[in-house]
C-alpha cells in the first residue's frame, strides 16, 4: 500500500490522487510494499526502495548512506509493544529531493499517533526533512512511554516481592511466575534498548549528512535535542 500526504500549512493532508510527484507532496508512507508498488517509486522518483531482506542487513554501512542523491536511514521499531512480546521490524526513511519515503512492513503505533497530530497541528511538516524530524519526535516519545510503563511495572513486582506482613507467620511463596514475569520485562527492555540504539546512530548520521547548518527552517536545533532525548 501507497499513502501520499501533503503539506497545507505545516499540516499534512492525505493525497487521492495516485501521482508520485506534486509540489506539496512531502511523505510517501510505503506499507508492506509490493514488487509492482516498488517499481511505481523507482520509476516516478529514480531511487530504489530497499527490499525487505536488504532492510534486515544489520551492519551499519546497509542502513545509514547515500545513494541517487538520497539519504538511505534504517531503524529498528516496535509494533504490539503493550504486551511484553513486541514484534521488532526494521523501518527505512529516505530523503530525497525534500520528500520523505518510509518503507515498513508492520504497524509501529507512533506512525499513526505522529498522522493523527500532523493532521491537527502545524508540526513543521513543510518538507520531507520537517516531516522526518517531526515523526521521529513522536517516535522518541512513544519508546519513552513504553520505557517508563515497563519500570512502574517492575517496580509494582518489587513492592510485592518485598512486602512486609503486618502480622501472622511468614508464608511460603512461590516465585516462578515472578521470576517469568521479570524476565519477560527485561527481554522488552532489552528490545527497546536496542530500537533506541539504532535510533541513536540514525540521528547522528541525519545531522551530520543530511540536516546541515545551512538548514533554514531550524530543524538542526530540533534533531540536537532528538538526539538528547534518545
Amino acid at each position: 500500500m501507497i499513502r501520499r500526504f501533503s503539506s497545507e500549512d505545516g499540516r499534512l493532508q492525505k493525497v487521492r490522487s495516485s501521482k508520485l510527484s506534486g509540489q506539496n507532496l512531502v511523505w510517501i508512507d510505503l506499507v508492506k510494499p509490493s514488487a509492482d508498488e516498488g517499481n511505481q517509486i523507482e520509476r516516478a522518483l529514480r531511487i530504489a526502495t530497499p527490499t525487505r531482506d536488504e532492510m534486515e542487513e544489520i551492519e551499519i554501512s546497509s542502513r545509514l548512506y547515500h545513494e541517487d542523491g538520497a539519504a538511505f536511514m534504517t531503524a529498528i521499531l516496535p509494533t504490539n509493544a503493550d504486551g511484553d512480546d513486541p514484534e521488532m521490524q526494521p523501518v527505512s526513511f529516505i530523503l530525497s529531493e525534500h520528500r520523505l519515503i518510509t518503507v515498513r512492513h508492520h504497524e509501529p503505533r507512533a506512525f499513526e499517533t505522529f498522522l493523527r497530530r500532523a493532521k491537527k497541528a502545524p508540526m513543521g511538516c513543510d518538507t520531507g526533512e520537517g516531516a522526518l524530524v517531526a515523526l521521529l519526535e513522536v517516535v522518541v516519545d512513544r519508546l519513552a512511554d513504553i520505557l517508563e510503563c515497563t519500570g512502574g511495572d517492575v517496580d509494582q513486582i518489587s513492592r510485592q516481592v518485598f512486602q512486609r506482613r503486618k502480622s501472622g507467620p511468614a508464608v511460603a511463596r512461590d516465585f516462578q511466575s515472578t521470576l517469568e514475569t521479570i524476565g519477560r520485562k527485561g527481554e522488552l527492555t532489552s528490545n527497546i534498548r536496542n530500537s533506541l540504539l539504532t535510533l541513536d546512530r540514525l540521528v547522528g548520521f541525519m545531522g551530520q549528512r543530511t540536516v546541515g547548518p545551512e538548514n533554514p527552517d531550524g530543524h538542526r536545533e530540533r534533531v540536537k535535542t532528538l538526539s538528547r532525548d534518545v
